[in-house]
């Protein structure tokens, strides 16, 4: 079999199965539940920022959008495995000519393409400080490309604890707690030794998305987004693979 008939059998697996999921996602509440939630949300703090502090600016909303998303990508990827392991149709998957990576990614790209239309309508935000401000660009850009990067590391690591329970609450609960651990470390520094305090910096999502909120797009926050995204995507399709001996 040529590579590129083993490319094309490939994509074409990763397409069908990214397709059953999307469309998963919208015939359920799921996605409309959490897209309105963070919507509403993230909408409430920018519109303090306009008509209270009276600024025309995102920054509340990069800022908060951050702990919003420990809550939204739980609550995206719980099910991904977990409903599946639960129904027993995740036995039945794994008989089909298809690859544990093939799986994994399918949903990730699922959740993936949820997250981004939900951020895609936040530009209304942006358009309204567009028309009533000045905003730097680069720090818009950087903003939205941090939460993207955030949201793929997220739910890759989601997508992984949907992979420890059946149960879609526990899957939430631990990724939860995962997220909430790598958003918290920052704060934390001050009860940490100095000689692990560069290391524990390094590992905590603010000190990467603030680099990107200001518009500085540093090859070392890329390649923290991407090392926690690909860890998480090779520990899911680890445990797939356990549950296929």
């Amino acid at each position: 079999m040529s590579n590129q008939t083993v490319t094309s059998i490939v994509s074409g697996n990763i397409w069908a199965l990214y397709r059953k999921e999307l469309k998963a996602y919208f015939n359920s509440s799921i996605a409309y539940v959490v897209m309105t939630v963070f919507l509403l949300m993230a909408g409430w703090f920018f519109t303090l920022d306009i008509f209270l502090v009276g600024q025309a600016t995102l920054r509340s909303f990069f800022e908060v959008s951050r702990l919003i998303f420990v809550f939204f990508i739980p609550a995206v990827t719980m099910r991904l495995l977990a409903e599946e392991m639960a129904s027993g149709s995740l036995e039945l998957l794994v008989t089909y000519p298809v690859t544990d990576v093939e799986i994994v990614l399918s949903k990730w790209l699922a959740a993936m393409t949820l997250l981004t239309i939900t951020l895609a309508f936040t530009f209304v935000y942006l358009f309204t400080v567009i028309i009533l401000g000045n905003p730097d660009e680069g720090a818009v850009f950087g903003g939205y490309l941090g939460l993207l990067l955030m949201g793929g590391a997220g739910c890759a690591l989601g997508l992984f604890t949907s992979s420890l329970t059946r149960n879609q609450v526990v899957a939430f609960v631990l990724a939860f707690t995962v997220l909430f651990a790598l958003f918290m470390l920052d704060n934390l520094l001050m009860f940490m030794p100095a000689s692990i305090g560069a290391l524990v910096e390094y590992l905590s999502f603010g000190y990467h998305l603030d680099n990107l909120s200001r518009g500085v797009i540093d090859s070392r926050d890329l390649l923290y987004f991407s090392s926690l995204t690909v860890l998480g995507l090779a520990l899911a399709s680890d445990r797939l693979a356990d549950r296929r001996e």
